[in-house]
């Protein structure tokens, strides 16, 4: 049986097309993709994400444990209420998941991790726990529900519907949350807009989205959120990456703190080990839809899409594809679509940023 979020009903009543996603029944669409996407680059959407889960590491150890268990290095968090994007590694330095880590206070951070490892990650943060820091808590939050506004005026309408929560957010920088009541705002998203993704107990969460609805935010769904972080070139864990790659093979090596001190979970294997492959962007030159794992050939052998769709900023296909390590942006492929060889070039993502084209015409 599917796994549902607080606000399936309110999908449901919506008239959201609603799919299998991970295992949980979530909105694909509310009646036009396109529409949501579009909205999202130009006013403000909104998104349940509330099947990804809120974890608390709690206790005197909890920095040791943060700091062994993620590739980024939690001590370039100085203030309480700072973020941080990093992933979690297993021995060999594959990618585990990616996730953003919040500094609350001095014995407690928030995790937010992907619903598709979630479970898995749970138990990896835990093992370690028992091992070797025994004095760091895993609090799971179950209890909590995520609606992610984005869009150039997403914080205008949040503010509209929640007015006294403006003078705790109007300051705030980007990868910055506050706590306005019970809610965890930050100035975070997956869309390449700005906006709030927002952290609130689960019984909250169908009023405070009738209240965005309101203050005039769209609802949107999966298949929006898919398009609009493909054009901002965010990776999606088990397509862009997983366990069997790196974050120096993905595009992540900004991610990873190998400054001298301190040891973690996989920095012997990103030391020694040698990129086998990348992630490069492509842009199709002719018609057709790229989609993942079609075939991609280059000059440097073969690779695949790992995500490709159609771009409704750019009117255009776009796709990540996982490429020999050679390649480099600036170069002509061939995309099989369809038993036909399309040609496409490859280029640095991210593709669009602020809703405008960051394509340029080499």
């Amino acid at each position: 049986m599917l796994k549902r979020t607080i606000m399936n009903s309110t999908h449901r009543r919506l008239n959201a097309k609603l799919v299998d996603f991970g295992g949980w029944e979530m909105p694909l669409h509310y009646g036009s993709q396109l529409a949501e996407h579009r909205e999202v680059r130009t006013g403000a959407g909104m998104f349940d994400v509330s099947h990804m889960l809120a974890i608390d590491i709690e206790g005197p150890q909890s920095s040791d444990c943060l700091r062994y268990l993620l590739a980024n290095n939690i001590d370039r968090l100085p203030v309480p209420g700072k973020a941080l994007y990093s992933c979690m590694l297993d021995a060999q330095a594959g990618i585990l998941d990616d996730l953003i880590v919040y500094f609350i206070d001095a014995s407690r951070y928030r995790l937010v991790v992907n619903a598709a490892t979630a479970d898995d990650d749970l138990l990896w943060i835990s093992g370690w726990c028992k091992r070797q820091f025994p004095l760091a808590r895993v609090n799971p939050r179950r209890d909590l529900a995520i609606i992610a506004v984005q869009g150039p005026a997403a914080r205008e309408r949040v503010w509209r519907a929640f007015p006294e929560c403006r003078a705790s957010t109007a300051g705030l920088g980007n990868f910055f949350c506050a706590q306005w009541r019970d809610l965890q705002i930050a100035r975070t998203g997956y869309t390449g807009e700005d906006g709030f993704e927002i952290v609130l107990p689960a019984v909250q969460a169908p009023e405070a989205w009738e209240k965005f609805m309101q203050a005039g935010v769209v609802p949107a769904g999966l298949g929006a959120r898919d398009t609009l972080r493909l054009e901002a070139g965010m990776c999606l864990y088990g397509q862009d990456i997983d366990a069997s790659v790196t974050p120096m093979e993905s595009g992540l090596h900004w991610t990873v703190d190998l400054r001298e001190g301190r040891a973690f979970c996989g920095r012997e294997a990103l030391q020694t080990g040698r990129p086998r492959t990348t992630l490069v962007g492509l842009v199709l030159e002719d018609r057709g839809i790229m989609r993942s794992h079609q075939e991609v050939r280059t000059a440097h052998g073969s690779g695949f899409v790992t995500s490709g769709s159609y771009s409704p900023t750019l009117e255009k296909s776009i796709a990540i594809a996982r490429l020999p390590v050679a390649a480099r942006p600036g170069e002509s492929v061939t995309i099989e679509i369809r038993d036909r060889q399309i040609g496409a070039r490859t280029v640095k993502y991210p593709f669009v940023r602020n809703g405008r084209s960051l394509l340029t015409s080499s």
